[in-house]
Order: structure tokens, then sequence, then C-alpha cells
């Protein structure tokens, strides 16, 4: 019953255009990933601001207590492949809507807990898990609908998070002064219940060109009359991607070898009939793994995730272990967040110009990211650390807000191919999620200093920032020119690429 609502037409239901409209529709998709970042990563980045409540609430280390973050950022990621799956079969709209509800029950849940290892579970799984059916899907679509201001709109949407961790630090910390956090977490899991209404605003898109209007009208008649309810068509325009697809190959059959004709209709020949079936099964793209390009991308993706959250986590321990007061110490997530809009918002209309290659763009960010970590450990006093947390919020949002888009673009695995292998790529991401912040909790017991955490997300960053530059030659050939030099007509990058 429920997949039928949104199968069905009206103001939630598909959008058909003639070509990507740049806006329209996607607008609306814009506002809700903005709201989606708002209580997704936004809650992540600012979970820190809790990290002293329950060292003395269950008397934990900080390495236990980081392990909260690292099972929910590992669950997040590590089963996006379920996610992309589970929007491809059903559509994205009842996906997201699922995940909503499970981070609302897993934040609420929360407050009841007696032990660490409860928390795991509420936070770590169930969150989790909602986490990632609901961000994947929504960055996913956000794509489909947008082309030439596709990097633009989606930095200005990213720029939720930032907004999250600067209003949700100093307000969650006075909040929790006032009823305690366990009250704090009941606010916080009603509020995330806003993304249950953001899954009904993300309608699927389907490409339908003008010149074979005329042809599909009485082919989809036809199609209604002579199969069961549970059509092929149907299912690719309750699907979030495969329903591009399947429609664009539906096209092409039409115009390739539909033309045969009954009456007044025309008869889809049998190999299209294949075609639209293989579409249809096609819910997620493990070709990508033959692709030296996208592996060498994955790479990064392991490696520089060590460097996304920790710093969220520590920077307030930080500024506390070099003398600063805790009430303005908390002010450094905030610093943190500001930068970071300007961030995204400055990465995206420098990418949106198409003066430069993107992927060129991200690699000097991520290298200066990497300094601006290791100066979090020599600066000393409010200021200094004031300038570190600018800087890296600054770059943070640069890198953040095009990592995953930038699957889109023709030196990775292009657009068709985006919606399919992004699952495979966060789920590769997701065990460096796991491992960074219990990691920098680990070297924190040792060593008794918060830097030590900065020193390893600094490594982490420079070995992705490695990987990340060897993209392009893996793309153009230039890493296999060796083995090309015995199959001149074939080079073995440009065979994995055409995949």
């Amino acid at each position: 019953m429920v997949l039928r609502i949104f199968r069905s037409g009206g103001c939630l239901g598909p959008k058909v255009y003639s070509e990507v409209p740049d806006g329209g529709w996607g607008w609306i998709v814009a506002v809700a990933f903005f709201l989606v970042e708002v209580f997704t990563y936004g809650v992540i980045k600012s979970f820190g601001i809790f990290l002293n409540d329950l060292m003395c609430e269950f008397n934990e280390t900080n390495s236990r207590v980081s392990w909260i973050v690292s099972i929910c950022v590992f669950v997040m990621t590590f089963t996006a492949p379920l996610s992309t799956i589970l929007s491809n079969r059903f559509g994205c709209q009842p996906v997201v809507i699922l995940g909503g509800f499970l981070i609302c029950l897993g934040t609420t849940c929360t407050a009841f807990t007696s032990c660490m290892n409860q928390i795991y579970i509420t936070i770590g799984i169930v969150s989790g898990l909602g986490y990632c059916l609901t961000f994947l899907p929504t960055v996913t679509i956000l794509s489909q609908y947008f082309s030439r201001r596709r990097s633009l709109v989606t930095a200005m949407a990213s720029t939720g998070e930032s907004f999250a961790i600067f209003a949700f630090a100093p307000a969650f910390t006075a909040l929790k002064t006032h009823i305690g956090w366990r009250y704090t977490m009941v606010v916080l899991g009603m509020l995330q219940g806003t993304i249950l209404v953001c899954g009904l605003l993300l309608c699927p898109i389907i490409i339908k060109p003008k010149t074979t209007e005329s042809f599909t009208k009485p082919l989809r008649k036809q199609e209604l009359n002579n199969s069961p309810p549970d059509t092929e068509l149907s299912d690719s325009m309750s699907s979030r991607d495969s329903g591009v697809q399947s429609f664009k190959e539906l096209e092409h059959g039409l115009q390739m070898g539909g033309q045969q004709k009954d009456g007044d209709a025309f008869q889809t020949p049998q190999c299209q009939q294949d075609t639209t079936r293989r579409c249809r099964n096609k819910l997620m793209d493990l070709s990508v793994l033959k692709e030296g390009s996208f592996l060498c991308y994955a790479g990064f993706g392991l490696f520089a995730t060590l460097g996304f959250f920790a710093p969220q986590l520590y920077i307030v321990e930080l500024s506390v272990s070099m003398g600063t007061e805790r009430d303005k110490a908390a002010y450094m997530l905030s610093i943190m967040a500001v930068a970071e809009i300007f961030g995204r918002l400055s990465i995206g209309w420098i990418l949106s110009c198409g003066r430069i290659r993107k992927i060129f763009v991200l690699l000097g960010c991520v290298l200066l990211i990497c300094l601006v970590l290791v100066l979090f450990t020599v600066v000393k006093g409010f200021w200094g650390l004031a300038v570190c947390c600018a800087l890296y919020g600054f770059l943070l949002g640069n890198i953040a807000s095009t990592h995953i888009p930038m699957l889109a673009e023709d030196d990775i695995v292009g657009i068709n191919r985006m919606p399919l292998a992004v699952g495979v790529y966060v789920c590769i991401q997701s065990f460096a999620g796991l491992a960074g912040p219990p990691l920098g909790g680990l070297l924190v017991d040792i060593t008794q200093n918060y830097s030590s955490a900065f020193y390893s997300c600094a490594a982490g960053t420079g070995i992705g920032a490695l990987f990340l530059g060897l993209v392009r030659p893996a793309k153009t050939g230039f890493l296999c020119t060796k083995r090309s030099q015995h199959l001149p007509k074939q080079p073995c990058c440009q065979a994995q690429g055409s995949g």
C-alpha cells in the first residue's frame, strides 16, 4: 500500500522532464538535502559535546566512548550497498522515511540506556543504519536533478551540516546543563523527525525526450494492456536511478528496432524487453572495482576519512588541555562550522566555473588540510586554535561537499554509473570511519596528549592525497604505459574504463 502511494502521480510522484532540468523540483530536493545534512552529519560531528558527560556517567575512557561515533560511522558507510539496493528497488522516498524513523528511534532510546554497550546499539547500529538509508539516496537524487550547476547546488545544500554544528554545539551545551544529557537526547531525537518529511519530497526523476513522446505514449498503453500489474516500466518509474536508465534504453530500442506496427501502437522487440529486465535487475555496479581510477579514488576516501571526524571529537578537549576555559572551548566547533559554510559555498562556485579540472582542486584541498592538522599540535592559546579551526573548517567544507558528487565526473565513473557505484565507494570508506576515532582515542589514552589524535589524522589524510593524485593518471592510462606498448590497440586502463 505504501509503495503504491509513492508510485502514483501527483505532487509526490515521479517528475518527468525532457532533459536534466538544472532546477525545477530539484530545488525542493536541495532543501530536503539541507535538512538531512543538519540531522545526520551535523549531529554526528556535534556528538563531541556529549563525550565528557558519557565518560562521567558510565566511568569510561576516551577510547571506549569514541567507539560510539566509530560504530555509527562504520554502520552508516558499510551498509551503503544496502541503501543503494533498496533505493534502486523501491525508490528513495520510502527508504529515506525508514531511515528517518530509525534515527529518531535510536537517538531517543539512548536517553534510557544504562551502560555503554547499549549506546553502541542505539546510536551505533540503529541510528547508524538510519543515517545510511537517509543520506545516500538524498545526495544521489540531488545529483540527478542538476548538471551544469550540480557542484554549486550540492555545495550550498550541504552547508546544512555546518549550520548544525554552529547551532548545536552551544545550544545543546546550554540545554544539557539545565535538563541533563538524557533529556537533551530526547529533544534531539524529536527534532530528527524532520527527516520523515524530507523523505516525502524526494520525487524520482524521469527523462523523457520530446522527440520520442509520440512513440512512447502508444507503447505505454499497449504495455499496460499486455503486462501484469507489476510491470517493468512501473518498477523503473518507482526506482530512483534505474527508472531513468530503463526509460532511456527503451527510447533507444524504439528508434533502432521498434518499427513494427500493430494498429496504432508499436510492439516492443524481445531484445528490448531483455535489456529493460537486465537494467531493472542491476541494483548495484561492482564492475567499477575493475577500473584503476575508481580504485585509486576509493583509496583516497578510505584514508582521508581518518581526518574527517577526530578533530570535531577532540578539539574541545584539546583546547581545555591547552588552558582554554571549557565554555570558550565549545566555540571552537562553531568557528569550524562557520568556516566550513564558506568553504562549501566557495568550492561550489569555483567548480561551477569549469576552468580547471575538478579533481585537481580537490587534491589541493586535501594537501592543505593535512598541513593544518599538523598545525593544531603546534599553535598555542585560544586564538591560535581558532585560526586552525577556521582553516580546517574551510578546507573540510571544500572536501566534504565534493568527494561524493565527484564520482559523477568522467574522471571517476560518470553520472550514469554514479548512483550504482556510490554504495561501493562509501562501503570501502567505512573501514576508516570505524578505525579513525578509536585510534585517536587509543593514542590519547597512551600518550595522555590530545595532539596525538591529530597526528594520526594528518598521516591518514596524507596517504589519501597520494591515492587521489593517482586517479587521473590511472584514468588516462599513464600508469599502464608499459603494458600498453604490448597492446597498442587497447590500452589496459582504457579497456577498464570503457566497461
